[in-house]
């Protein structure tokens, strides 16, 4: 963080298969550690969010993705996250960098898993849950 910024940007990516389907990545780190989320991260000094977010989700997932619209910003301590759609558009899923695991996650798995506090919550009020 540079002097007078009281939050760390971060982006973070809805992306959903053929099937509907919504990825999501268990984190490794803190904050979130064990828990599912969306993939994302900080946006490094430099980047603008697409480019950090074509690079979070290669990091995490193993995906290429091409950024779509900014669907919300959420304030997470001292973490602003701005989330967009990602269309997939090459690699193979593949967990890595600090997410313990990835996968394609239909309405029934997404609540049996462990989410982050507030994901469900806000992937309802923005319409953009899984089917």
């Amino acid at each position: 963080m540079t002097s007078g910024e009281d939050f760390v940007p971060c982006v973070g990516g809805l992306a959903y298969d053929d099937s509907g389907r919504l990825l999501l990545v268990r984190r490794a780190n803190e904050p979130g550690r064990g828990m599912w989320s969306l993939p994302g991260g900080r946006v490094e000094p430099g980047e603008d969010d697409a480019a950090a977010l074509v690079r979070e989700m290669a990091e995490e997932t193993g995906l290429v993705v091409q950024p779509g619209d900014l669907v919300g910003r959420v304030h997470r301590g001292v973490y602003e996250i701005a989330d967009y759609r990602c269309h997939v558009v090459g690699g193979t899923l593949l967990a890595g960098d600090d997410a313990l695991d990835a996968r394609w996650c239909d309405a029934a798995t997404l609540l049996e898993l462990p989410l982050v506090p507030l994901l469900l919550e806000t992937l309802q009020e923005w319409d953009a849950l899984p089917r």
